[in-house]
């Protein structure tokens, strides 16, 4: 196999096609390579945090939309109690990062992002954790939790 058979598919915006594999490029490895690993992952994790305030959704449909028009991949919530939901997140993109090495995958822009929305839809200040699952399928796990007795200020 080749290594140009290795890369990520394009996606598609509109009539375009648009290569992820240039997004790919840059947040797994120029942005590691400039600032460290630990300081990309911080950066992404704000980055999607801000860009959920400029995309703001009025509901989880709206935030799994959102996850599939920016290529993110197919948002599912699986569980959501008191303090926490459970997303799950696959695509064949998802599937090929973990594949090609699950210690450098890195979803901390989604998990920023989800962390921002569900923040916004409950009125409580939110985290949002991060889980790979390198099994069979192939899959990021996002843990969002909040402290109901710990309101948003910015409201």
């Amino acid at each position: 196999m080749t290594r140009t058979e290795t890369y990520p598919k394009p996606e598609y915006y509109g009539d375009s096609q648009v290569p992820a594999f240039g997004f790919e490029l840059l947040r797994s490895f120029l942005l590691p390579e400039l600032l460290g690993e630990e300081t990309a992952a911080a950066i992404l994790y704000w980055s999607g945090r801000k860009i959920a305030r400029q995309y703001p959704a009025e509901s989880v449909d709206q935030i799994v939309l959102f996850f599939s028009q920016a290529g993110w991949g197919k948002l599912e919530l699986l569980e959501k109690a008191k303090s926490k939901m459970v997303f799950h997140c696959q695509s064949e993109i998802i599937q090929s990062r973990i594949a090609d090495n699950p210690r450098t995958a890195v979803f901390t822009m989604e998990s920023g992002f989800l962390a921002e929305q569900v923040q916004r839809l409950i009125g409580c200040v939110a985290e949002c954790y991060v889980e790979i699952k390198t099994g069979r399928h192939k899959r990021v796990e996002f843990v969002v939790r909040w402290d109901p007795k710990d309101p948003r200020t910015d409201i």
